[in-house]
């Protein structure tokens, strides 16, 4: 890649690893489906017209049913579970399950769209999800008002990450990737803003939690977008999933330096498992000798 597109990946993962730190701030003011609403109603108040400076508005119209399904699928529904879970657990805890996401695409990819699954994937598989398990064990209390429907959230929202890049292969190739992103904020939006209302906070909200929640709008998620398709574009989908690596080690950072979370060994390793089996699983990690003829990725 070149500088500048390592300079916006890690500009990336930085915005979506300050996303779990702005959550975990402002849900308690907000509460999770009206903070949910807010973000991706801001996010499509930042992309909606900058696909129409783009001349890209006729494929929202054209592609509006299979957009407002992903829409659904990935954002509203994660959205809404992670503002869940980030009234329990911490910024860094959220942001290690969520980088098991590629694990369950690969299975959804596997399963739906009939994707290769090589040996060394499969233990991938395994391994990574060992990693989701020891530390969702470790970090769950099943007493009331305990973790353990927090991290059950974290892994239905990952699921549903996991459905959406085969859902969108499926349904929606070769549509401006700006469109999918603008479209399927705007059908988020449109699926939360009856239980938004219904659950509006009875207390206003402080400024400083307003804040948090345009930060997550504008930067966590709006900004984040348009970085993340330049970088597809740019840099190829094979590198632009990188940032699923960073995100937590920039969540955790976050955490640590803006609200003293603590950072714990198992922690750190349960970080690592997951790592290496999604690297496994997705084929960034490919062990064994390079044919003759071929070249390791770069």
């Amino acid at each position: 890649m070149r500088r500048r597109d390592v300079a916006e990946l890690l500009a990336l993962a930085a915005l979506w690893g300050g996303s779990f730190l702005f959550m975990r701030i402002a849900v308690p003011a907000f509460g999770p489906f009206a903070l949910a609403f807010l973000r991706v109603f801001g996010a499509a108040m930042l992309l909606v017209p900058l696909l129409g400076v783009r001349g890209e508005l006729v494929a929202l119209r054209e592609h509006w049913r299979p957009i407002a399904i992903v829409g659904f699928v990935n954002s509203a529904l994660p959205f809404l579970c992670f503002a869940y879970a980030a009234l329990t657990i911490n910024a860094g805890v959220s942001a290690i399950f969520n980088s098991a996401t590629p694990l369950f695409a690969a299975i959804v990819a596997w399963l739906w769209l009939a994707d290769r699954m090589t040996p060394w994937r499969v233990a991938g598989l395994a391994i990574g999800f060992a990693g989701v398990i020891w530390l969702g064990w470790d970090k769950a209390s099943f007493g009331a008002g305990g973790s353990a429907s927090a991290i059950a959230a974290c892994l239905l929202a990952t699921m549903s990450y996991g459905i959406a890049p085969s859902l969108t292969k499926r349904h929606l190739s070769g549509v401006p990737p700006l469109a999918i992103a603008a479209g399927s904020q705007l059908a988020a939006a449109v699926f939360l803003v009856a239980p938004a209302v219904l659950a509006w906070p009875a207390v206003a909200p402080s400024a400083s939690a307003w804040l948090m929640m345009a930060l997550l709008a504008f930067l966590g998620t709006g900004l984040a977008y348009v970085l993340y398709f330049r970088l597809i574009a740019n840099a190829g989908p094979a590198n632009a999933v990188a940032v699923t690596y960073l995100i937590p080690i920039f969540a955790v950072l976050w955490g640590g330096v803006f609200l003293g979370e603590r950072v714990t060994v198992t922690l750190i390793a349960g970080c690592l498992v997951i790592f290496v089996g999604t690297a496994l699983a997705t084929g960034v990690l490919q062990p064994g000798p390079v044919r003759r003829g071929e070249t390791a990725a770069q």
